[in-house]
């Protein structure tokens, strides 16, 4: 798994997704695999099943059928880290800009940061909450979703699959930007 450390995972992405999800980081099982969100324990794919926003639960190594679903996954930053704390706050404000240029470019509905306090540190918003942000980035509007990582005991699977269903239903609501749904 050491091995893993410092790689860069692509991101599943493509022009005009209803959602692109952004991670922190990734870990270094996920770096291992090339899958996002692929450490066991962590409520990610479960949470999205739960939410709605997946028929069926899918596995990490399923990632790329999100784009058929007019979701995608990024991360704040790049590198992969055993823990986030091993994220300086520059790396976060630098993950910041170079997201916001992504996702201005990319055209998402929706960029859904999961972690409050990446968001808070990638954005400078120390005030910010789970749930609809006022910000928006390029045409995207942004919510903030709870960390799914298994360490992160606040949010039960079914209290994280509540708040991604409120996006979802957001995201995927008739009239959500030019009518689409």
């Amino acid at each position: 798994m050491e091995a893993a450390r410092d790689r860069v995972v692509p991101d599943v992405v493509a022009d005009g997704l209803h959602v692109l999800f952004c991670g922190i980081n990734p870990g270094l099982m996920t770096a291992a695999t090339g899958h996002h969100f692929a450490r066991p324990g962590n409520r990610f794919w479960p949470v999205l099943h739960l939410s709605g926003f997946t028929p069926r639960l899918l596995r990490p190594a399923e990632q790329g059928e999100l784009l058929s679903y007019g979701l995608g996954i990024t991360n704040v930053v790049a590198r992969a880290t055993a823990r986030a704390d091993e994220l300086t706050a520059e790396e976060y404000v630098a993950g910041g800009r170079l997201l916001t240029a992504k996702v201005t470019e990319l055209r998402p509905r929706w960029l859904a940061v999961v972690g409050v306090t990446a968001y808070r540190s990638a954005f400078g918003d120390r005030t910010a909450r789970v749930g609809p942000q006022e910000r928006v980035v390029g045409d995207s509007r942004v919510w903030v979703l709870p960390n799914p990582s298994g360490l992160n005991a606040h949010w039960t699977a079914a209290t994280m699959a509540e708040e991604f269903a409120r996006l979802r239903q957001t995201a995927f609501a008739p009239g959500d930007r030019a009518g689409q749904g």
